[in-house]
C-alpha cells in the first residue's frame, strides 16, 4: 500500500493565487510539488482550508479553526502514515492576540485529538512545519494590514523558534517552511509558484527523512 501523506493547512496548502485570489493548479501547488518528488509509492492528501486558524475560534467568520475539523478529517482519510501541519500564519491576526510561543504551543491540542481519534492503521507520524515569514509589503494591502496590524511580519518571524521549541518536547519533526519559501509582495502573505517548487521540494526531502 502507498504511505500516505495528509497535508493539513491553510490558503498556502491550498495554494491561493497572490493576485487575485484563485486557486494554482495541482502540479503548481507545494503538495503537488510533493508528490511530484516522491513518487508512486505515496500518496499526497491536500486540506487546505483558506483562512484556517489552528485552535482558536474567529468570532468575526466562525468556520475557521483548524482544530474541529482535525479529528474527522484524520478518521475519514485513514490510514495516514504522517500528517503535516502548516498553520499559523492566520492566528497573527491583532484580533486573537496571541504570541507565537501560545500559537506553536497550540498544537499540542491536535496531539491530543489525534491520541483519541479513531482511525484504521497506526497513529501517523507528525510534521510540525512552521509558515513562511508575512512580508512587509502586507502593508500596502488594505485587507492584510487591517488583519494583521503594524507589526505582522516581526510577529511572523517569531515563530520558527517557538515551533521548533515545542515540536523538539513533543517529540516531533519540524520544518522551517521561511528557508525555503517566501511570500509575494503582491500581497505579503502568499506564494509564487517559485516559492512552491522549492517548499515542495523540501517537504519532499523532510518526508523521505521521516517515512524510509
Amino acid at each position: 500500500m502507498k504511505k500516505r501523506v495528509l497535508c493539513y493547512g491553510d490558503s498556502n496548502t491550498w495554494g491561493a493565487v497572490p493576485e487575485d485570489g484563485s486557486r494554482y493548479p495541482e502540479d503548481i501547488r507545494w503538495t503537488g510539488v510533493l508528490k511530484r518528488e516522491l513518487g508512486d509509492g505515496y500518496q499526497v492528501i491536500e486540506e487546505g482550508h483558506n483562512g484556517r486558524v489552528s485552535v482558536f475560534d474567529d468570532v468575526l467568520e466562525g468556520r475557521l479553526s483548524g482544530i474541529q475539523y482535525f479529528g474527522p478529517c484524520c478518521d475519514s482519510q485513514s490510514p495516514l502514515d504522517l500528517i503535516i501541519l502548516m498553520l499559523g500564519t492566520n492566528d497573527l491576526k491583532e484580533r486573537f492576540g496571541v504570541s507565537a510561543r501560545t500559537i506553536a504551543f497550540g498544537f499540542q491540542r491536535y496531539l491530543d485529538v489525534l491520541a483519541i481519534t479513531p482511525m484504521a492503521g497506526e497513529k501517523p507520524k507528525v510534521l510540525l512545519v512552521s509558515p513562511i515569514h508575512i512580508d512587509p509589503s502586507y502593508k500596502n494591502h488594505p485587507l492584510f494590514y487591517d488583519m494583521f496590524g503594524e507589526h505582522g511580519t516581526e510577529r511572523s518571524q517569531a515563530l520558527a523558534q517557538a515551533y521548533e521549541e515545542f515540536a523538539k518536547g513533543a517529540g516531533l519533526a519540524f520544518l522551517d517552511a521561511s528557508l525555503y519559501a517566501k511570500a509575494a509582495t503582491v500581497d505579503g502573505v502568499h506564494m509564487h509558484p517559485d516559492s512552491h517548487e522549492r517548499l515542495g521540494r523540501a517537504m519532499a526531502a523532510k518526508v523521505r527523512e521521516i517515512l524510509e
